[in-house]
């Protein structure tokens, strides 16, 4: 059957199928879109189980794009593990406010596991050590300048106590490592509340701080 000039299945016929035509990225939102995409990989698989091809794969764009911003997967990582970092030492930062010492420590702790739950990918990233990490990128490095935040706290509450200033940076650490360790665990159970989690934390810390030993020794001579 001859199909009539004018009719539907003729002009349906004569009119090519156009496609979608595609919104090219700039430069800036394909490196943001990069970074967010390395960022969920290296969160699931750790730095050397990563490759390029993915991240390019994922992106829908060619490994030389991917070189083109980060020179390389190290690159990439680095950049990705610099995020993360500032994010969590602003939050700290922010988080700091004026107040009673103990109130300090409990918003220091809340931010952690804020964090935790918020950019879940982002501290998975962070604690996943890797050989390439420089002094001042792996989650330890963090850790050390979150406690550096708490000694200030701890530096003027030991000395209206008594007690020697110079140990507060022994008990920074040692504080911010119960929180970092205890929000590894709770990453993965999600219970308690972070709330609950954070007030029991500064409950063992505080009143361990408040009955301190001006000078402890060794229970055994």
């Amino acid at each position: 059957m001859t199909d009539l000039p004018g009719s539907d299945r003729a002009r349906r016929r004569a009119v090519p199928a156009t496609k979608p035509s595609r919104v090219r990225m700039s430069a800036t939102q394909r490196r943001e879109q990069l970074i967010s995409i390395a960022r969920q990989i290296f969160a699931e698989r750790g730095f050397d189980a990563t490759s390029i091809e993915e991240v390019a794969a994922r992106a829908k764009v060619s490994k030389p794009v991917v070189y083109e911003h980060f020179g390389g997967k190290e690159g990439l990582y680095a950049v990705v593990v610099d995020r993360e970092v500032r994010s969590l030492l602003d939050r700290v930062t922010t988080a700091l406010t004026a107040g009673h010492p103990r109130e300090l420590l409990e918003q220091a702790a809340l931010t952690l596991l804020t964090y935790i739950e918020e950019e879940t990918s982002g501290f998975r990233v962070l604690v996943r050590e890797s050989p390439l990490m420089s002094a001042t990128g792996n989650f330890s490095s963090v850790m050390n300048d979150v406690a550096h935040q708490v000694e200030h706290i701890l530096g003027a509450e030991f000395s209206s106590r008594g007690y020697d200033p110079k140990l507060a940076e022994l008990y920074s650490q040692a504080l911010v490592g119960m929180v970092a360790l205890t929000g590894r665990w709770w990453l993965e159970v999600r219970k308690p509340r972070k709330e609950t989690v954070a007030a029991h934390l500064v409950n063992l810390a505080w009143n361990g701080l408040s009955h301190l030993e001006s000078k402890p020794g060794p229970i055994s001579g």
